[in-house]
C-alpha cells in the first residue's frame, strides 16, 4: 500500500470521526434542551405534552434509559395500554379496538348497533391456552382470535421468550353487514369456548378448541383451531351455522381483517428491519414482496391490491405469521407501514382479505395458520413455496444457496455441534473447489509481473500525454505477441463472485446461526460488538465488530500479497480503489451478521495460504522464457479476423499490405 493510499484512508477516518463528534455534540444540545423543556411540562402537570417532548428527546439519544423510564411512566399514568406499560420499548401500538378500520367498524359498539350480536358486546375478555411441544397459543374471548403466540425453543436478544405478537397489537376478524344493514366486525365481539376445562396440550394426538360467537335463535359462528404435536402449522376453520337470518342471501364473500404490529426480536434493529416484510403467494404463480426492498426506499407506507392469492405472510428476519387458504383467497388489499423508530416495533402490516362465502344452513371456510421460524428446510416441507420467505437472493445466487450451500450446511449440521467449525469447514470446501480458478488468476498475475519491465520500456517511448493512444496500442500489440491477456486474471475472479454474493445472502437469513456463540461472538446471526461507542459514526454505527475488523485487515493483506504491484501500473487510480474497497465494506458490514464477516475473514486467510502455495509452483523465469518464445511465433489470427478478411476478399476489398 503506497503512502497516498494510507493518507487517504486516514483522512477518511478523521473526517468520519470529526463529523461524528460534531454531530454528537450538536444532538446533545438538542437533547438537553428538549429534556429540560419536557421536565418543565412534567413538573407543571402537563403530562401529555411532556410525554411527546420526552419522545422527541429520544430521537437524539435513543439509548438514554432515564428518558425511556419517564416515557414508560407517563404511558402508565395516561393509560395508554398494557403493551406500553410492560414493553421495554417506548410507544405502544393501539389496542385492537383502535386498530379496526373505520367506515362500518364497531369500536366498542353498543348493544343497539350490534344487532343480533348484542349479547356478545359487553362481556369481559378472557383467555384460553392451547399448546404443543413447539409453541403456546393464547386465544382471547374477544374476537375469538389468536391473541398471542410464544415459541418455546427461541428467545429474544434480551433472553425473554419470542412472542410473535400479542392481542394489543393485533386485529383478526370478519367484517360484513347484516340483513338490516348493520356493520359487524367479529374482532370486537365476544366468543365463548366449547368444552374448555383448562390448557389443552397436543401430546401424541392433535387437540381442538372451538370458539363460538352466538347470534341467537340457533345461529352462530365457530372458530375451530386444530393444533398438532410437533408442528408450527395449525388448522383454522370458520363454520357459519344458520346465518341466513343474519347475513344477506346475496353475500358471496366476506372480508377478513388482519392487522399486526411486528415487534423487534433481534439485537441489530437495522439488520432485522432489512429482512422484515409482507409477502404473498399469487395463485398458480410466484411470491411477491411488499414490505421489503420497497419499504427500505424510505417509503412510509406501501399498499397493493391483489387478486387471487394462496397465502399472505407477515415476516421479520427469522420468524413469520402466515395465513393460508384451503383453495385461494378471492382478493386482498395489503399494506406495510413503518412503525415509530423509538418503539420496539418494526412495521404495521394490514390485510383485508376476500374469503369465499356460500349461503346455506351450514357452511365453512377452511384455512391454515403458520406461526414459526423462517427455516428454509422446514418451510419447504409444506410444499407451498413458503421457503421463499427466506430470502436467498435471485436467479443464480438463489440456485447456489438452495442446491449447494444449504445441502452442505445441513449435512455438516448433522455431525458437528459448533457452528463456528461448520462455517470453517464450509469455507474450506468452497475454497478448495474454487482453487483452480484462484490458481489461474495468480498465474495470470505472475505473467503480468514478468512483463512489467517491458511494459515500462514501452511507456518510456511515449512519454507525452498526447501519445496516450499510441502507448495503449503498442502495449496491447505487445500483449498479443506475448500471448498474454491483461484481463486474464479477471475472469476467474468474476466466476467466483456468485459464490461471494450467495454467502452474503445466506448467513444473515440462516436461523440456525441465531443465538449460536463462537469465540467472542455471542450470536453469529448479528454483529459481534467488542466495544460500544458513546457516539454514532455515519454508515459504521455505534459499536466495533471484531470479525469485521479482521475481515478488513485480511482483505488488505490478501490484496497486497496476491497483487503486490496492484496489477494496474497503467491505471494507478484502480490500485488505490483496490485498497479503498475493504474500508468501504468495513463501514457497511459492521452491523451485519458475525457469521458473514467470519466467513469472509476465513476466506481471505485461505486465499493468502493458497497464494503462497501457488507461488511455490510458479517459476517467473520459466514464464518469461515461455513469453519470449511466444513473441517469436507469428501472431495467430482469431476466427473472427479470418472471417472478416474472407468477407472483404469476396466483396473485392483489397487488404492493406503489411510493411
Amino acid at each position: 500500500m503506497d503512502r497516498n493510499t494510507v493518507t487517504g484512508i486516514i483522512l477518511i477516518f478523521v473526517i468520519f470521526l470529526g463529523f461524528s463528534l460534531y454531530n454528537n455534540h450538536r444532538t446533545g444540545k438538542f437533547f438537553e434542551a428538549e429534556t429540560e423543556y419536557a421536565d418543565s411540562l412534567y413538573n407543571a402537570g402537563n403530562y401529555d405534552e411532556a410525554r411527546e417532548a420526552y419522545i422527541r428527546a429520544l430521537g437524539y439519544r435513543p439509548k438514554d434509559e432515564e428518558t425511556k423510564g419517564k416515557v414508560i411512566e407517563l404511558n402508565s399514568m395516561l393509560g395508554l395500554g398494557a403493551a406500553a406499560k410492560e414493553s421495554t420499548g417506548i410507544t405502544a401500538p393501539p389496542d385492537s379496538s383502535s386498530l379496526t378500520t373505520t367506515g362500518g367498524a364497531q369500536e366498542e359498539a353498543d348493544a343497539t348497533d350490534a344487532g343480533a350480536f348484542a349479547p356478545a358486546v359487553a362481556e369481559k375478555n378472557e383467555f384460553y391456552t392451547i399448546e404443543n411441544d413447539l409453541m403456546v397459543i393464547t386465544l382471547s374471548s374477544r374476537g375469538g382470535k389468536v391473541y398471542s403466540v410464544m415459541l418455546k425453543e427461541y428467545q429474544r436478544y434480551d433472553s425473554l421468550p419470542v412472542v410473535l405478537f400479542n392481542g394489543d397489537s393485533t386485529v383478526f376478524g370478519y367484517k360484513f353487514f347484516t340483513l338490516d344493514n348493520k356493520p359487524v366486525i367479529t374482532d370486537a365481539l365476544t366468543f365463548a369456548p366449547l368444552n374448555y376445562n383448562g390448557p389443552l396440550v397436543a401430546g401424541e394426538e392433535p387437540v381442538i378448541l372451538t370458539m363460538r360467537l352466538d347470534a341467537g335463535n340457533g345461529a352462530y359462528i365457530d372458530y375451530i383451531y386444530t393444533v398438532k404435536p410437533d408442528d408450527y402449522m395449525i388448522g383454522f376453520e370458520t363454520k357459519f351455522n344458520s346465518m341466513g337470518s343474519v347475513i344477506p342471501a346475496n353475500t358471496t364473500s366476506l372480508a377478513l381483517d388482519w392487522k399486526m404490529y411486528i415487534p423487534q426480536q433481534e439485537k441489530g434493529r437495522q439488520n432485522e428491519d432489512m429482512y422484515t416484510g409482507l409477502k404473498y403467494k399469487v395463485y398458480q404463480e410466484g411470491v411477491v414482496d411488499v414490505g421489503g426492498a420497497r419499504q427500505r426506499q424510505k417509503k412510509d407506507v406501501v399498499t397493493e391490491n391483489l387478486m387471487r392469492t394462496d397465502w399472505i405472510a407477515y415476516k421479520d428476519q427469522f420468524f413469520s405469521s402466515v395465513i393460508i387458504a384451503d383453495g385461494f383467497f378471492l382478493n386482498a388489499s395489503v399494506s406495510s407501514a413503518n412503525a415509530d423508530p423509538t418503539s420496539r416495533y418494526l412495521r404495521l402490516f394490514e390485510s383485508e382479505i376476500g374469503v369465499p362465502y356460500t349461503h346455506g344452513d351450514s357452511t365453512s371456510v377452511r384455512m391454515r395458520m403458520y406461526f414459526g421460524p423462517n427455516s428454509f428446510t422446514l418451510l419447504k416441507k409444506y410444499d407451498l413455496q413458503m421457503e421463499e420467505l427466506v430470502f436467498l437472493g435471485r436467479n443464480i445466487i438463489r440456485w447456489i444457496n438452495q442446491f449447494v450451500i444449504i445441502p452442505i450446511f445441513n449435512l455438516l449440521d448433522n455431525f458437528i455441534v459448533n457452528y463456528g467449525l461448520i462455517i470453517l469447514i464450509l469455507t474450506l470446501l468452497i475454497k478448495i473447489v474454487l482453487f483452480p480458478l484462484t490458481h489461474r488468476s495468480f498465474l495470470s498475475q505472475a505473467k503480468m509481473r514478468a512483463l512489467k519491465p517491458m511494459i515500462d520500456e514501452i511507456g518510456k517511448k511515449f512519454p507525452k500525454k498526447e501519445d496516450a493512444m499510441k502507448k495503449q496500442q503498442a502495449t496491447m500489440d505487445f500483449y498479443k505477441k506475448a500471448g498474454v491477456s491483461p484481463m486474464g486474471g479477471c475472469l476467474p475472479m468474476l466466476l467466483q463472485m456468485p459464490i461471494l454474493f450467495a454467502m452474503f445472502r445466506f448467513f444473515p437469513t440462516s436461523i440456525e446461526l441465531r443465538q449460536e456463540s463462537f469465540l467472542w461472538a455471542k450470536d453469529l446471526s448479528t454483529y459481534d460488538s467488542i466495544l460500544d461507542l458513546p457516539f454514532t459514526i455515519p454508515m459504521y454505527g455505534d459499536h466495533v465488530s471484531l470479525f469485521t475488523l479482521l475481515m478488513t485487515l485480511s482483505t488488505i493483506i490478501s490484496t497486497k500479497i496476491t497483487n503486490p504491484s496492484g496489477g494496474q501500473e497503467q491505471m494507478p487510480g484502480m490500485k488505490t480503489m483496490m485498497y479503498m474497497m475493504p474500508v468501504m465494506f468495513m463501514l457497511i458490514l459492521n452491523n451485519f451478521s458475525a457469521g458473514l464477516t467470519y466467513y469472509y475473514f476465513l476466506a481471505n486467510v485461505i486465499t493468502i495460504i493458497q497464494t503462497q502455495v501457488s507461488r511455490r509452483f510458479v517459476n517467473e523465469a520459466e514464464i518469461l522464457k515461455k513469453i519470449e518464445e511466444n513473441k517469436k511465433k507469428p501472431v495467430k489470427k482469431s476466427k473472427w479476423q479470418l472471417r472478416l478478411e474472407e468477407a472483404q476478399k469476396r466483396s473485392g476489398y483489397k487488404l492493406p499490405k503489411k510493411k
